[in-house]
């Protein structure tokens, strides 16, 4: 349709032929109208715009899109945990809709003091009390300023190429270009240290991990004297996974120079990596933990702050003030989806088929050269494609050529860091549905090394 406002968006983006290519053999009449329409009533950005395809319904592991075909979700933005549409968080939901759909301010109710009352239970040390908020971006600023009022500073420590949200607040502590280009002064004081990735390290630790990345934190808090933070993701979602003693060094540091630890685990709470909490796995507590997306069962938005009783101390300020701050039925969706997980056992399910997935992606790495690493915690999981095993040069185009090839076949997952294909499954996936996700990996990795082209 020339001239329409779909095809003017791909043509200011400069879409990859491939994707035009997908598109024209995927996307119907039907389907084109509603692109079009988005298109044309959607402010444009980056990572959105245009869409890919349109969805008509989700379904436990499964998108639906307008022409009838599923796809297995290994992306779900993260929020779909317990899968889509479960039936326990609907049912919640519903219930609460019927009984109490809104608390204004000033007014508590049951389901959101249960809901406090369970993430002090369940999260790690000595945290437990929490706040609420619609959005991890929202989360994340409340724990900023929290810091600032708890510490007295303004500073804070994050990590080069992380991610915290799109919000000015947020994207000052993020590390991602694509979040901190062209909009003007950031927040000050916002230092960035290299991130403790051993398979790229930017200290050269050529893969094994020597824990110079920790080194480095510890050297910026003592020469700063007066940061108020270290901010970082406990298990960055490529995924990168610290050294084990890696974040105890780090808790250390900042326990010397009176800089409050906070976690963003937005995207990796609630049994994504085998654990409740990714920070379980280095033996670590936070000061600040910060939760979100899966929160809200796959379905509503939701967020949390969750911190020490000792950092109860801004009674007499805003630190979020959010009118959706108790809403019970976010509330009532959140309960019902950490109960569900703690019923059905997603934490240990999410470990003991993440070995399996491990070792199954690990003897794929013995027949694809395109394989660089693989590497996972849980369900968290991530496929980096290099051209060559000494150089590590990254394989942006084969990573590309593979989720479209892969979407061909009915999966669909995402592209972090240009090369790696990052895999997050819902935690209620079956064995044989996560060993056919690596099967269609297998035959796509086959399929463009035999024509490279």
């Amino acid at each position: 349709m020339p001239g329409s406002a779909f095809e003017g968006v791909e043509g200011d983006l400069n879409l990859s032929p491939r994707r035009a290519e997908w598109s024209r053999r995927h996307i119907g009449s039907e389907t084109r109208r509603w692109l079009e329409e988005d298109a044309r009533y959607f402010l444009h950005q980056a990572l959105s715009t245009p869409c890919l395809n349109a969805l008509s319904r989700v379904d436990g592991i499964y998108l639906e899109d307008l022409e009838g075909r599923r796809y297995m979700d290994f992306h779900g933005n993260s929020v779909h945990q317990v899968g889509f549409g479960n039936p326990a968080v609907i049912a919640a939901i519903k219930a609460q809709l019927d009984q109490l759909s809104f608390c204004t301010r000033r007014y508590t109710n049951v389901p959101a003091v249960e809901l406090a009352r369970k993430l002090a239970l369940i999260t790690p040390g000595d945290l437990g009390k929490s706040l609420f908020c619609p959005s991890g971006a929202a989360a994340v600023g409340m724990a900023l300023r929290l810091a600032r009022v708890a510490t007295g500073r303004h500073k804070t420590v994050s990590m080069w190429d992380s991610f915290h949200g799109a919000s000015l607040d947020a994207s000052s502590v993020g590390g991602e270009r694509m979040f901190r280009g062209d909009v003007g002064p950031l927040l000050p004081g916002t230092e960035h240290a290299p991130p403790p990735d051993a398979s790229r390290c930017a200290l050269g630790c050529a893969g094994r991990c020597d824990l110079r990345c920790a080194g480095y934190v510890e050297y910026v808090l003592e020469r700063e004297g007066d940061v108020a933070a270290v901010v970082a993701e406990p298990v960055r979602s490529t995924p990168s996974i610290p050294h084990p003693e890696y974040w105890a060094r780090v808790r250390a540091a900042c326990d010397r120079s009176g800089a409050l630890l906070i976690f963003d685990e937005i995207p990796q709470c609630l049994g994504r990596t085998g654990r409740m909490f990714a920070s379980e796995h280095f033996g670590v507590t936070p000061d600040i933990l910060v939760l979100g997306k899966g929160l809200g069962g796959g379905i509503l938005p939701m967020a949390a702050i969750v911190t020490r009783p000792d950092l109860d101390v801004m009674a007499d300020r805003a630190l979020g003030h959010y009118t959706h701050e108790k809403n019970p039925v976010t509330c009532a969706a959140a309960l019902a989806t950490i109960e569900y997980i703690e019923k059905e056992r997603l934490v240990d399910r999410a470990r003991e088929l993440g070995v399996h997935a491990l070792a199954r992606m690990n003897e794929l790495a013995q027949r694809h050269q395109l394989i660089g690493d693989v590497r996972g915690l849980g369900l968290l999981l991530g496929i980096e494609l290099v051209r060559d095993r000494e150089t590590r040069a990254p394989a942006s185009e084969e990573a590309d050529r593979a989720m479209y090839l892969a979407l061909d076949r009915g999966l669909s997952f995402k592209v972090s860091a240009g090369n790696v294909l990052t895999l997050t499954p819902p935690l209620t996936i079956s064995r044989d549905e996560l060993d056919r996700a690596i099967d269609i990996l297998d035959d796509c990795l086959t399929e463009i090394e035999a024509n490279p082209s």
